[in-house]
């Protein structure tokens, strides 16, 4: 096992140098200029002479390259150029809704996922069966625009007086906002990663309100995600359910459950030690390929509901050419993506004993 760690974390580094190197080739290519899209009417040949020189835009793209990546390694991402403010603070704003919201729809995608999928295995050609994947089926061919539209009248107009109301937008209630750790903790004077981490976790709204014990503000923060949680989540929720149950079925067909069965062990140890631990792997692997596929930016939830997360970030980046947003945020994605893809490959070990990762 360590040494299938070590050989993966080896093998991430030439990953994420080719990241930054075809994102930073292709965000070059996008037709237009930073200078006349930030500065509009007012870009004249010498004031976009005195911005390229600034964002050293100037310079050929090896050279601009080649100083990105001393500047990378300091982990120095660069400045906003829609901004102004160092890439970091954007990446410790704008990252954390984006992984609550994903951990929240994942959650919401794999316990009714798995359930249906463990239930229409079970019920095999039945009506629940058949009600199962149908639902399936719709979950996966609703647009997630339409979907959180929909969401957002029926919680919030239609059910306006009644204990199931839930706001439609936003990530607080107006007025209210998150304390500061730094501040809480007596820790302004930190630099570097920790301040990062610590501004990091202050924008982790659940997170902070676990800390500073603020439970009413952790209540209101989860009741603004409940609705794009579901929103988002409804299409994974249908992947697993239907792999659930295809996967199951498929080890419910073996020698060794028919043995087991044979032998007289109650029906609940055949399903749940014989069948559906062995029948976890690739319903594990479309966790994680869903949940890194949710890490990269639900633009159109986060736009549905107004939330400042990282996929509309994105969007507002490319669309105005910020160039080091985009190279930082790519980075930070495709980091995110190979670590929940390891996370998943270690798991094949545990719920297959017959797994050597070694």
């Amino acid at each position: 096992m360590p040494q299938f760690i070590g050989r993966r974390l080896l093998l991430l580094l030439p990953v994420l140098l080719g990241v930054v190197l075809v994102t930073f080739v292709i965000v070059r290519l996008i037709p237009g200029d930073p200078c006349i899209t930030m500065l509009g009417e007012r870009a004249t040949p010498a004031k976009c002479e005195v911005f390229l020189d600034r964002y050293g835009l100037n310079d050929n793209i090896f050279v601009q390259f080649g100083r990105y990546l001393i500047n990378m390694t300091k982990g120095d991402f660069g400045e906003s150029i829609r901004f102004t403010r160092p890439v970091s603070d954007l990446i410790a704003e704008r990252l954390p809704l984006t992984m609550e919201l994903t951990l929240l729809a994942m959650l919401f995608s794999t316990v009714v996922g798995v359930g249906l999928g463990v239930i229409s295995a079970l019920k095999r050609n039945s009506f629940i069966d058949t009600l199962t994947m149908i639902i399936a089926n719709v979950g996966v061919s609703m647009p997630v625009f339409w979907l959180g539209l929909l969401l957002a009248y029926l919680f919030a107009l239609v059910l306006k007086d009644t204990i199931f109301v839930l706001p439609p937008s936003g990530r607080f209630t107006a007025g209210a906002s998150l304390q500061d750790l730094a501040v809480y903790w007596g820790m302004t004077d930190l630099t570097g990663f920790k301040r990062f981490a610590v501004e990091f976790m202050s924008n982790t709204a659940l997170i902070n309100c676990i800390f500073t014990g603020d439970w009413h503000m952790f209540w209101d923060s989860l009741k603004h995600l409940i609705l794009p949680a579901v929103a988002v989540g409804t299409i994974p929720m249908s992947i697993i359910a239907r792999m659930t149950r295809s996967s199951l079925l498929e080890v419910l067909g073996l020698d060794y459950i028919r043995t087991a069965r044979a032998k007289g062990l109650i029906e609940k140890k055949v399903i749940g030690k014989h069948a559906f631990r062995n029948a976890l792997i690739p319903i594990v692997t479309i966790i994680g390929i869903e949940t890194g596929s949710l890490l990269s930016g639900a633009v159109l939830t986060e736009t549905v509901f107004a939330l400042p997360g990282l996929g509309t970030a994105m969007v507002g980046a490319i669309l105005a050419r910020d160039y080091p947003v985009i190279q930082g945020f790519t980075l930070v994605i495709a980091l995110i993506f190979v670590v929940v893809n390891l996370l998943v490959d270690l798991s094949y070990a545990y719920l297959d004993p017959r797994i050597r990762l070694d």
